[in-house]
């Protein structure tokens, strides 16, 4: 990935204080997707993650993984599939829960979004503790899926969230603080 572009993006991102509550630092990542030029260069850089392999899908997290998720696979030609939060998709739908901070919440995706064997790209805005990649990593295994990359736009490297993600799959973050 190329750092000049890279350094772009990371350069747009507006910090916002004590969002959503007292003590957070958010990544605000809206002046990326605003600016299309900004957009058009992150696509890019999500589908250089992927190491010049075409997955037959893109599977995209609730919410922003939506936004980046699917234009990757619009520009690629492949498939998109969206995992969502639980009793949002309107099928049959296989789930996980994964623990918070206080509880547990759950994610979701159709039965029939992926096939066995075929190769698919899991894409995220932000890899933080990873409870929510790690849970749709398992959806999507447990659908047969061979996953050639996991990647995010951000990762906040002191949350550590590389640690709920497997082992053997390739975890790519375009920016890391």
């Amino acid at each position: 990935m190329n750092q000049e572009k890279l350094d772009q993006l990371a350069a747009a991102i507006r910090d916002v204080p004590d969002f959503p509550k007292p003590g957070i630092l958010f990544k605000d990542i809206t002046p990326v997707l605003g600016d299309g030029d900004l957009f058009r260069l992150a696509i890019e850089q999500f589908i250089e993650s992927l190491g010049g392999e075409v997955p037959d899908k893109i599977v995209g997290i609730d919410a922003r993984g939506f936004i980046f998720g699917a234009a990757m696979a619009d520009r690629l030609g492949v498939g998109f599939v969206p995992v969502r939060k639980k009793g949002k998709l309107p099928w049959r739908t296989t789930g996980e829960s994964y623990t918070l901070e206080y509880g547990f919440a759950e994610v979701e995706i159709h039965e029939d979004a992926i096939h066995k064997g075929e190769r698919v790209a899991l894409v995220d805005d932000l890899l933080a503790t990873g409870g929510t990649a790690g849970a749709a990593l398992k959806l999507v295994r447990r659908l047969g899926a061979d996953i050639i990359c996991v990647s995010f736009l951000i990762e906040l490297a002191f949350l550590e969230g590389r640690k709920n993600l497997a082992d053997d799959v390739r975890t790519e973050a375009l920016i890391t603080y």
